[in-house]
């Protein structure tokens, strides 16, 4: 475990400009994510979790071991000629082919070294401590690269994963140091318990389309906004985030309102999404599986509205 306290973080507030989807961010309307220690005991993780919508753990990850999983990951797509080779692992530059932000689980499924990472030892002890039972993770690892560029659209994950338990958790973590310039995670404070999230949009399902009104399957992409700043100022709260470090992760549920900055770096921003719930609770059929349907065609539903 690593002392959250011994590592230099910058502030936001000395962050300077920062940007999500080419929009400025307000810095009046910025904010700190609060930090947890991760020696912190189950009841006090629940009470956050609750709280804020989200526990953020810095240090949880020993720093060596996420550099052992990026020499691995990266590597793999470095063979596919999407990242410079030379530069690996301390620094994750695209090369021309990797163009646009890239989600790949068949790389997360390759890779040993990443299932150990997320869904064993202590990740799995964190998931079962906090839901009291075993637990069972999501088949699907979004395993995501993001280069130079605008950021991840405003949502929650509810939409899209929500055919099974609603007891449902997301951990992400970054695989390199993500710093502000770099496009970490941000998230919308107090989100998680709108009613405008909780009872109407966190209940419905990006895969399902009113055929009876003339909607068209995958017409809708799930995201809340194109722009933080006007959803932000729609919804209130602030907008939270901090200068991530590999060994990092945050946990939070499915109506946390969140997205991530733009990447103004020079550097690709490699992190994972992974999920966990109780064993004993169905799970979201898009999701499970060697070969998870995901948001193809089989996972589209049409409904009379």
């Amino acid at each position: 475990m690593n002392p959250t306290g011994t590592v230099d973080r910058a502030p936001v507030a000395s962050a300077g400009t920062l940007r999500a989807r080419d929009v400025t961010l307000d810095t009046a309307h910025l904010g700190e994510l609060r930090r947890t220690d991760p020696g912190t005991d189950v009841a006090e993780l629940l009470r956050r979790l609750n709280d804020d919508g989200y526990i953020y753990l810095p240090g949880f990850h020993d720093p060596d071991d996420v550099r052992s999983v990026r020499a691995d990951v990266g590597g793999r797509f470095a063979a596919e000629g999407l990242l410079d080779p030379d530069v690996l692992p301390d620094r994750l530059v695209a090369t021309d082919a990797l163009g646009s932000p890239a989600v790949r689980a068949d790389l997360a499924r390759a890779s040993g070294a990443l299932a150990d990472l997320l869904y064993r030892g202590r990740t799995a002890a964190l998931h079962e401590g906090m839901f009291g039972e075993p637990v069972a993770h999501l088949d699907y690892t979004w395993l995501r690269v993001v280069p130079p560029g605008p950021g991840t659209k405003p949502h929650g994950d509810g939409v899209f994963m929500n055919r099974g338990t609603q007891r449902l958790r997301t951990t992400w973590t970054p695989l390199s140091d993500a710093g502000f310039d770099v496009g970490g995670l941000i998230i919308l404070e107090g989100s998680h318990r709108l009613p405008e999230i909780t009872d109407d949009y966190g209940r419905r399902d990006v895969d399902s389309y009113c055929e009876n009104k003339g909607e068209k399957p995958g017409a809708w992409d799930g995201s809340l906004s194109h722009d933080p700043a006007a959803l932000r100022e729609r919804l209130g709260g602030r907008w939270l985030t901090a200068d991530f470090r590999a060994g990092d992760i945050i946990v939070f549920g499915m109506f946390t309102v969140h997205g991530s900055l733009d990447n103004t770096s020079e550097e690709v921003r490699m992190s994972t999404d992974s999920r966990y719930q109780p064993a004993s609770e169905p799970a979201d059929e898009r999701w499970i599986g060697p070969e998870p349907i995901a948001h193809g065609p089989d996972a589209k539903k049409g409904v009379i509205c």
